[in-house]
């Protein structure tokens, strides 16, 4: 604000008041400018004639929503008027009124205090970022915004000079007079550039600004993954070549798997009563607490549904994990979920099955229930996944046997309207295994059938040994490490950076570094579990749990991959398979937008094209481009990712190559990953 009196001045000697043009304040005619907001009196001080008084006052009353004041910092001068000396030696203008009038350069050259008269205003320039602009759209605007600005190592006619590295350096208002610019002020003084000080201020916050977008990174930014290289390559260590102990059994995962109510927990509890890993005791608390709840028939399946909602509804709704040993396997049992609501839990789980054991429901009108008659069984959708999980044999334990009186009819039923269906999902007759039973009875589960019904027309293995007869399974370990990430965990004595998963390939060992996929943050392997037992090393085929240390546990994820730091596994956002359409009530189009299960990951995705429909005999093209898909057709597809996943070709590791594609809380289709189309 400038001073409202000064030695130079005259005071008036008309008597009054004035009337604020702005805030229409009454001020004393002796005041030259208003006292609530500073803004002149007479116009003629912002305009260097009467004539730009003038029409500053019609501008004012034709724009009176904007200040005057605000107004002049944009005008352009033109400093033609009358220049008179003051006693300093500095020069003014009159006007007709006698008022002064100058530029504001000028006016805060005469009323400032004399050290501060150095200090020029720079004009306002709407072509020159500001460093609060740049903090704001970043380097990228900055450089467009050069680029609009021609940036030479030169000084140009108006005496503008640019520096040739990029830099904007504040210049001089190219809106001034030729006389400005020529070094002549209007006061009496040689008009001079912003000093050197303040001229270097933008250079520096510009030449900070792209160090810091160029160079500097965030924390969270994900490390620069190496692109695999040939799994030829690849050597594996000695130590994962060992055999295993002879005093260790060999594992076998089996799956146990069928439709809602055939009796899957209440048989694998049943088991592992029979072998005596469940006391009487506990035996006694399941019996008591299910009768509480007038479920007395559940007390073997609360054996393996231990959440309090499992037991509350009565249904298995996550894999249970339980263990125990035969004369020649170490068995891992996956308690699979069997009502429709929960078959995404019974993928994830069931995915690392080695082998299954189908249960179905003799009972009249259970069975068929479970086949779909009505379009609800899982018995058959269960079948077909487990068929695409790559498990070739299969144990059917016909339960509830003792409901239909151990009826051979009954049974041999239940084998011929099954048996079809099973070889159709491409299992052969030689791989599967019948075995009739009744796990509430604990008949023919431990031992051969005690009942003479049975023993009438049955003199097959029991349950136990059924399994036994297994052929054991082939494991991977001369390809690099894979293990995907089934759940994250945590506990004391793994930490709080824990999953759990199988080993599909390779090996893996305490205090070695490993790849955390998709994320690709290295960590080192800190402990090993495996039974609930510390372990030093795990090879292929071992489901364990391990504690990880030294990433960020965020990055840890259901459905990533551990792998081989050299080796890391495929993440692809766009793939091509081979599918084969299960039993649709709608016919699959382009745009059809579904739910993509690969190993222990979910994501949605869109399918792009059909590429051609394959002859199920030949598996060669029988059409290209076909404009839908309908039931049981093979078609080779490319399928879109909402995110990326990490991936195989089938050709390249099975396991983490089979893909299951469910729609509206159907599967839809089943297939292999046979091409990556887009890598990260």
């Amino acid at each position: 604000m400038l001073d409202n009196r000064s030695d130079l001045e005259k005071p008036f000697t008309d008597p009054g008041m004035w009337q604020c043009s702005i805030c229409t304040h009454e001020n004393d005619t002796g005041n030259l400018s208003c006292e609530l907001c500073g803004v002149l009196r007479d116009l003629s001080l912002y305009f260097n004639n009467t004539s730009e008084a003038e029409a500053g006052a019609k501008r004012r009353n034709k724009y009176s929503g904007v200040s005057v004041l605000a107004r002049s910092l944009f005008t352009t001068s033109n400093t033609k008027s009358k220049a008179i000396i003051f006693s300093d030696g500095s020069q003014e203008n009159t006007n007709a009124t006698e008022n002064k009038q100058a530029t504001m350069d000028a006016l805060h050259k005469t009323y400032m205090p004399s050290k501060k008269r150095h200090s020029n205003i720079v004009p306002f320039k709407f072509d020159t970022p500001s460093p609060d602009d740049m903090v704001t759209t970043g380097l990228k605007s900055s450089i467009n915004l050069r680029k609009e600005v021609q940036i030479k190592d030169s000084v140009d006619a108006t005496g503008k000079k640019i520096m040739d590295s990029g830099i904007l350096q504040t210049e001089k208002d190219t809106s001034m007079d030729p006389s400005t610019s020529a070094g002549v002020d209007k006061l009496g003084g040689t008009s001079s550039s912003v000093p050197s000080s303040n001229q270097h201020v933008t250079p520096i916050l510009d030449h900070e600004l792209q160090h810091l977008s160029l160079e500097s990174k965030p924390k969270s930014s994900k490390p620069k993954i190496k692109k695999p290289a040939s799994i030829s390559e690849y050597k594996p260590e000695p130590w994962m070549l060992q055999s295993e102990d002879q005093e260790i059994r060999r594992q076998i995962n089996l799956a146990v798997v069928g439709h809602v109510d055939s009796g899957k927990s209440t048989l694998c509890g049943r088991l592992l009563h029979a072998l005596g890993l469940i006391s009487k005791k506990q035996m006694h608390k399941y019996e008591k607490e299910a009768k509480e709840k007038g479920k007395g028939s559940f007390a073997y399946a609360w054996a393996m549904d231990e959440g309090p909602d499992e037991r509350e509804r009565g249904i298995t709704m996550t894999v249970a994990v339980k263990y125990f040993d035969t004369e020649k396997y170490h068995v891992v049992l996956l308690d699979s979920p069997g009502h429709k609501d929960f078959v995404p839990n019974m993928i994830s789980g069931a995915t690392q099955a080695d082998a299954a054991v189908l249960v179905v429901d003799a009972s009249i009108g259970s069975f068929e229930a479970g086949m779909g008659v009505n379009g609800i069984g899982q018995t058959k959708e269960h079948s077909q996944l487990i068929r695409s999980f790559g498990v070739e044999n299969l144990i059917v334990a016909v339960n509830k046997m003792d409901m239909v009186e151990y009826s051979k009819d009954r049974f041999n039923f239940v084998k011929s309207q099954l048996g079809i269906f099973l070889r159709s999902c491409g299992f052969k007759d030689s791989s599967i295994t019948w075995v009739p039973l009744s796990a509430m009875a604990n008949e023919n589960l431990m031992t051969t059938a005690s009942d003479s019904r049975l023993l009438s027309w049955y003199n097959g293995n029991c349950l136990l040994k059924s399994i036994d007869s297994l052929p054991p399974p082939q494991r991977d370990v001369s390809r690099p490490l894979r293990l995907p990430i089934c759940d994250v965990i945590a506990s004391i004595t793994l930490g709080q950076m824990a999953f759990c998963g199988k080993v599909e390939a390779g090996g893996i060992r305490t205090g070695s570094k490993v790849l955390v996929m998709p994320s690709g943050d290295l960590a080192t392997v800190k402990t090993i579990e495996r039974d609930s037992s510390s372990c030093n090393l795990a090879r292929a085929g071992d489901n364990i749990a391990v504690g990880l240390q030294g990433m960020d546990p965020s990055h840890l994820v259901s459905g990533g991959v551990i792998c081989h730091p050299d080796f890391p596994v495929h993440v692809a956002s766009r793939l091509e398979l081979k599918v084969l359409v299960l039993e649709i009530t709608t016919p699959i189009l382009v745009g059809l937008q579904f739910e993509l299960h690969v190993h222990h990951a979910r994501v949605s995705a869109s399918l792009v094209k059909i590429l051609s429909l394959l002859d199920q005999k030949t598996g060669k093209a029988s059409k290209k481009m076909p404009r839908l898909l309908t039931t049981r057709q093979a078609a080779v597809v490319e399928v879109k990712l909402d995110k990326e996943v990490c991936v195989e070709e089938f050709s390249a590791l099975k396991a983490l190559g089979r893909v299951f594609l469910r729609s509206r809380g159907n599967t839809v289709a089943v297939g292999i990953v046979t091409r990556i189309l887009d890598e990260a």
